[in-house]
């Protein structure tokens, strides 16, 4: 008797689905990011599922709004993902 998905190589996209703390490796959802104020172009680290408003500190605009689960980023923002 043969399985049809293979549970030892899951595939990429099965794996980022699934919860957290199911995967074959656990890791969490949320990360940090680099955000780009357009207004003054000042880099500011923002967490993904930041809890407060996020401001920029150089020109005062808002970078990001909390929401329910991740944080949503002002129209005209752009953001890099940072690495460990």
């Amino acid at each position: 008797m043969t399985l049809a998905i293979d549970l030892l190589n899951p595939l990429e996209s099965s794996e980022k689905r699934s919860h957290k703390l199911k995967r074959l490796v656990q890791s969490p959802n949320s990360f940090f990011m680099d955000v780009k104020c357009p207004g003054c172009f000042q880099i500011t680290t923002v967490f993904s599922h930041a809890q407060t408003v996020v401001q920029c500190s150089g020109c005062a605009t808002i970078l990001s709004q909390p929401t329910g689960g991740k944080a949503r980023l002002t129209e005209g923002c752009s953001f890099r993902r940072k690495q460990n």
